[in-house]
């Protein structure tokens, strides 16, 4: 089945810009981003819409669907009845470049930020081993494609442009927590705290785990669940249990030469 869908679709640039209303053929079997390329093809030449795979696995084409945070390569046509209106905005947490376009700078920021995983100095290549429990919980973490969904709609970073400066977002908190949770991490050995980065420099404390990144997450990544809380109780524990607290003065009383 073809039909006409109605659609209204930001174009603008930094300066400013609005919603534009277009009619586009759409058949079967569809997603939002096939319609996207046909408004380009026979009516906008000029519309700046970033993609790349159209598969869901290089997190290039996200934009705002009907207000929710998507990949348009994802989100089949077949959800919105013939007669809705479509509404495809950028991201709104991150800067316009033109029309669907945004700058994501931001993240690649907050990406260098974060410390990388350090080698375990009495291992060589080849010699790493792990339980398979181990693996199974990183591979989890490992599946974001970085679509910066989950950064669009932490409300932290969307409705507070001066919290950027301090907050890594969740992408990058679930980097932390998949590298403090790391069983061959050497971080500590070599001088890196990262339950103290994630409370300091990355701003955990200003998570309030509304699950909102969970939600969007085209990976189906427990985020919230799986790496923010169990990783916001790693750092209550290390910063403000008194046990641990006392047993970390002895230790370092006990170093002294």
């Amino acid at each position: 089945m073809s039909y006409q869908a109605r659609f209204k679709v930001w174009r603008g640039d930094a300066g400013g810009g609005g919603l534009v209303d277009y009619e586009i053929a759409v058949n079967d079997g569809e997603v939002v981003l096939d319609a996207i390329h046909r408004l380009q093809a026979t009516q906008c030449p000029d519309l700046a819409v970033r993609w790349n795979c159209k598969a869901g696995k290089c997190g290039s084409c996200s934009a705002e669907v009907n207000g929710r945070p998507r990949l348009m390569c994802m989100t089949r046509m077949s959800v919105f009845a013939p007669e809705e209106t479509v509404t495809v905005t950028p991201m709104r947490a991150f800067p316009v470049l033109r029309d669907l376009v945004t700058d994501v700078s931001y993240n690649y920021a907050k990406a260098r930020e974060v410390a990388s995983f350090v080698p375990p100095p009495e291992l060589g290549p080849g010699e790493y081993r792990m339980q398979q429990e181990d693996v199974g919980r990183l591979q989890e973490f490992r599946k974001c494609i970085e679509c910066f969904l989950c950064q669009d709609t932490c409300h932290v970073v969307r409705d507070h442009e001066e919290n950027k400066p301090a907050f890594a977002g969740p992408r990058f908190l679930m980097r932390v927590a998949e590298l403090d949770m790391h069983p061959l991490d050497a971080a500590d050995g070599a001088g890196i705290d990262r339950r103290r980065a994630a409370r300091e420099a990355h701003g955990l404390g200003y998570c309030n785990i509304t699950k909102c990144c969970t939600e969007v997450c085209p990976e189906h990544i427990k985020i919230t669940d799986n790496a923010l809380i169990p990783l916001k109780e790693r750092v209550v524990d290390r910063s403000y249990d008194p046990l641990v607290w006392l047993g970390s003065k002895i230790r370092r009383r006990g170093a002294r030469p």
